[in-house]
């Protein structure tokens, strides 16, 4: 079997060269559909495959800035991009980005980071696991308190409104926002992208992990709207890393090449499947997704804290990331397939 391992030249290790490619494909749908890198599971996917955390975290930058170059592009053509919001929060995020790149090198000489790392992401899934169920059952509380009242269910309802709070802040320059339907102070999105570029740097999810979330929380844009201007925002911030990253030598571009290969085709699935799953499914989907992604961390703690049990929750981890990325996969193109063939059939219907 050593035919299904390849040595890293950069990183000096062998990896399993098969997961690559799941990982590539996979989370080329997964990031087109839900709007960001995907290194929420590609990052951690990495290091479980053998890669060094500080390496996983470059390499997986590097691949993002490309995939996401391809799903932007298709976003745009479906008017699901709001440039002029995602031109904004270049602002913060940059300089967030290059102040978390800092402190990670800064775990890292100091032996930290693997820890300190996979931390950081527990506590940030667990936030984004309650924020998301929480707002799906609100929403659908309302919905049953309207069906109660003989009422029509609104369908632009949401279950969280924090926007509209944050919306009240009315500190100069104040922006409008077509695309999205906003009117805002301009410093809650450079706020937003600040936090999410210094989250960035640290643990190389791109900002996507908390930003799609957040343009939907925080800043109030409708879903498809938050997917395509977040992949806009992850492809300046992925080609700003992968340069930060490159030069630091933390970059394996042969593992990030083999990705992009399947993540260039993967892209273009999950971008059409947004025309057909929308809104609310998107939004349970990516919740079980991140659901996912938590488990599959924690296992791989348990290992470490346990080193007799290391082996076992190392495979057991693998198998996580790499199933959640299949079913995930499967479940999007399978609504691309459906909804296509749909539209077809009307289309068909209407002749």
């Amino acid at each position: 079997m050593d035919w299904m391992y390849m040595l890293m030249p950069i990183a000096g290790v062998k990896i399993f060269w098969p997961g690559l490619i799941v990982l590539g494909l996979g989370m080329g749908i997964i990031g087109g559909f839900f709007g960001m890198g995907g290194a929420w599971m590609i990052t951690p996917g990495l290091n479980i495959l053998g890669f060094p955390m500080a390496f996983a975290v470059g390499t997986d930058i590097a691949h993002m800035a490309g995939k996401s170059l391809i799903s932007t592009i298709r976003h745009g053509k479906f008017g699901n991009v709001d440039y002029k919001l995602g031109v904004i929060m270049l602002i913060g995020t940059v300089v967030g980005m290059e102040m978390g790149a800092q402190i990670l090198m800064s775990l890292e000489r100091i032996g930290n980071i693997d820890l300190v790392v996979r931390l950081l992401y527990v506590v940030l899934l667990l936030f984004i696991t309650w924020m998301v169920f929480s707002d799906v059952a609100k929403r659908k509380a309302k919905d049953r308190a309207a069906l109660a009242a003989g009422k029509e269910v609104d369908k632009h309802a949401v279950g969280l409104e924090w926007h509209k709070t944050l919306h009240k802040i009315k500190i100069p320059p104040m922006v409008h926002l077509n695309v999205s339907g906003i009117y805002c102070s301009m410093w809650l999105p450079i706020f937003i992208s600040f936090a999410t570029g210094f989250l960035a740097g640290i643990l190389g999810i791109g900002g996507g992990l908390i930003r799609m979330p957040s343009l939907i929380y925080l800043m109030g844009c409708p879903t498809h709207v938050a997917v395509g201007t977040d992949l806009f925002e992850v492809m300046i911030s992925g080609l700003y890393g992968a340069a930060t990253f490159t030069y630091k030598g933390r970059t394996e571009l042969v593992a990030a090449v083999i990705m992009l290969c399947g993540a260039a085709i993967g892209a273009q699935i999950g971008v059409v499947a947004t025309k057909y799953i929308k809104g609310y499914g998107i939004r349970i989907a990516f919740g079980w997704a991140v659901v996912g992604c938590l488990t599959s961390i924690v296992l791989k703690l348990i290992g470490g804290w346990a080193p007799n049990l290391k082996a076992l929750c190392n495979g057991a981890a693998t198998v996580v990331v790499l199933g959640v990325v299949t079913v995930m996969a499967l479940y999007i193109a399978t609504g691309m397939v459906k909804g296509a063939a749909k539209e077809i059939a009307e289309k068909k219907a209407k002749a």
